[in-house]
C-alpha cells in the first residue's frame, strides 16, 4: 500500500509559480507510474499530467502544456508540478494518484490505486 501526502498549495496572482510535492510512504514507490489530477469547484475531477515509473516520460493535458511540468525523484519518494504562468481556470484542488500500470498514457482516475487528500491552489485576476 502507498499513502500520498501532497503540499505545496497556495493563493497565488495570475503570472505566478507554485510547486507542489506528493510524498510517498512505502518502499515500493519506485513501481508506480503517478499522476496530477485536479478538481474544480463544481467540475469533475480531470486528468493534468502524469509520469511513468522511471520518470523518463511526462504527458500533459492540452490546457497545461508548456506551463506545468511533472517530474519525480525516486530517491525521495517524492513527485512534483511545477506550474508556471497559472491561469485563473487553474484553480483547483490538485492531487497525486498511483498508478500500478506503467503504461503510456492513462488519463482516467478509475485507473489509478492510491489517492492523496489534496491540496488547494487558488489563482487570482
Amino acid at each position: 500500500q502507498v499513502q500520498l501526502v501532497e503540499s505545496g498549495g497556495g493563493l497565488v496572482q495570475a503570472g505566478g509559480s507554485l510547486r507542489l510535492s506528493c510524498a510517498a510512504s512505502g518502499r515500493t514507490f519506485s513501481s508506480y507510474a503517478m499522476g496530477w489530477f485536479r478538481r474544480a469547484p463544481g467540475k469533475e475531477r480531470e486528468f493534468v499530467a502524469r509520469t511513468s515509473r522511471s520518470g523518463g516520460s511526462a504527458y500533459y493535458t492540452d490546457s497545461v502544456k508548456g506551463r506545468f511540468t511533472m517530474s519525480r525523484d525516486n530517491a525521495k519518494n517524492t513527485v512534483y508540478l511545477q506550474m508556471n504562468s497559472l491561469k485563473p481556470e487553474d484553480t483547483a484542488v490538485y492531487y497525486c494518484a498511483a498508478d500500478q500500470t506503467d503504461i503510456r498514457l492513462r488519463t482516467n482516475p478509475r485507473d489509478y490505486t492510491y489517492w492523496g487528500q489534496g491540496t488547494q491552489v487558488t489563482v487570482s485576476s
